[in-house]
């Protein structure tokens, strides 16, 4: 789960990482007052999941209270386009009013999980402002990593470390332990994949500044946190895949035309590589999980059909925990009810699936049935290729 910078920031205050003063506004009039509370010279931030605002127009920096309201009428309510937005861009609801700071330096700092080593790792570099991954492509020696042992934590000497690598001295190196506890303490307590300061600055004051800040969120920790939970901004989801969470689905849509219905996050990935490999494109990423039946499968089949651009749909499934027949009759059943008249490829494996393929034959409906993977995504191509 992502939030907006303005709640990143929030949660970075309260584990004691210093951010310039700021407000949040949801309409234009709200703006010069708080930029006359924040001394008038503000900077004016477009609340959007998505990177790329400046370049976009989503920041503007104001020189007292009535630019801060002419830039807050031409963010508020515009449509942001981003190159993570896509050509749709993002309804801007909400702008962070906050303080202009004068900036002697930038430099890029994140705390996160990292799958390789299976620790939290700090991650620093000069080049801030700049997309991380750029630089690692183009000078990866400017990137400097401390992998923190889960058990002793983050230690002083890490964060000697840290400060050395961002060329810091005096004060504004003594800052940096602190900076990176709360940090880390964040990553730690919250249960985040991911803690972004970007750029981090130092001020001409030289105070150690988060200028802007993303946080990530594993959704699969959130019920111990109903505090982050609560800052969960739908607008900013796909809606096809937050009503699939209502079901726990797991479900990313994607640009394809065969719609992919899987039970496992593994096998979805598998399924989806094999379509590519036959020459098709899925539509979406599915899981319909370990324990699918009739409501599950019913739920999956509207969720895949609302996407106007799915022409066919693949039902992968192999039965370990849960039985092929269960899910053959669940597909049947729901099939039904929603009417379904796409062209639907199943192929099924494992616990029951001869069983499995004799009530989809016997059903009465026009399943097309697949004894391999290879053998269903041939078939689901196909199938797109004859409409």
């Amino acid at each position: 789960m992502n939030v907006h910078e303005y709640q990143a920031k929030e949660l970075l205050r309260h584990y004691g990482v210093p951010v310039p003063a700021g407000a949040v506004a949801g309409k234009p009039e709200q703006v010069p007052v708080l930029a006359e509370k924040l001394g008038g010279r503000v900077v004016i931030k477009a609340q959007v999941h998505a990177g790329g605002r400046g370049k976009a127009g989503g920041v503007k920096l104001a020189s007292n209270p009535e630019e801060a309201l002419a830039h807050a009428r031409g963010i508020l309510g515009m449509r942001l386009v981003t190159p993570q937005t896509g050509a749709e861009g993002r309804l801007v609801r909400k702008v962070l009013v906050e303080a202009a700071v004068s900036i002697q330096k930038e430099f890029y700092l994140a705390a996160l999980v990292d799958r390789e080593s299976a620790r939290p790792v700090i991650i620093a570099c000069r080049e801030g402002g700049m997309e991380i991954e750029a630089v690692a492509h183009s000078a990866p020696e400017k990137i400097a990593r401390e992998v923190v042992d889960p058990l002793a934590g983050l230690q002083p000497f890490q964060a000697r470390h840290v400060a050395a690598a961002l060329g810091l001295e005096g004060e504004a190196a003594k800052a940096v332990f602190p900076l990176l506890t709360g940090l880390y303490r964040l990553l730690i307590e919250k249960d985040a994949s991911q803690v972004e300061i970007n750029p981090l600055v130092i001020t001409a004051a030289g105070q150690l500044l988060a200028a802007d800040a993303k946080i990530n969120f594993d959704d699969n920790a959130l019920f111990r946190h109903p505090d982050i939970a609560r800052l969960r901004d739908l607008h900013e989801e796909q809606p096809l895949e937050v009503e699939a969470s209502k079901y726990h689905l797991n479900y990313i849509r994607l640009h394809g035309e065969i719609g992919c219905m899987v039970n496992g996050a593994g096998l979805a990935m598998a399924t989806m590589d094999v379509i590519q490999h036959c020459g098709g494109s899925p539509a979406n990423f599915l899981d319909v999980g370990g324990g699918a039946n009739a409501e599950t499968v019913e739920q999956a089949f509207r969720i895949i059909l609302k996407d106007k651009n799915v022409r066919a749909i693949l039902i992968n499934i192999f039965g370990g925990i849960v039985r092929c027949d269960r899910v053959a009759s669940g597909v049947a059943e729901a099939a039904r009810k929603v009417r379904v008249k796409l062209p639907v490829v199943v192929r099924l494996a494992g616990t029951n699936a001869e069983e499995g393929r004799k009530i989809l034959d016997e059903s009465g409906l026009s399943f097309l049935t697949a004894a391999s993977l290879a053998e269903a995504a041939h078939k689901a191509v196909e199938a797109v290729k004859s409409l």
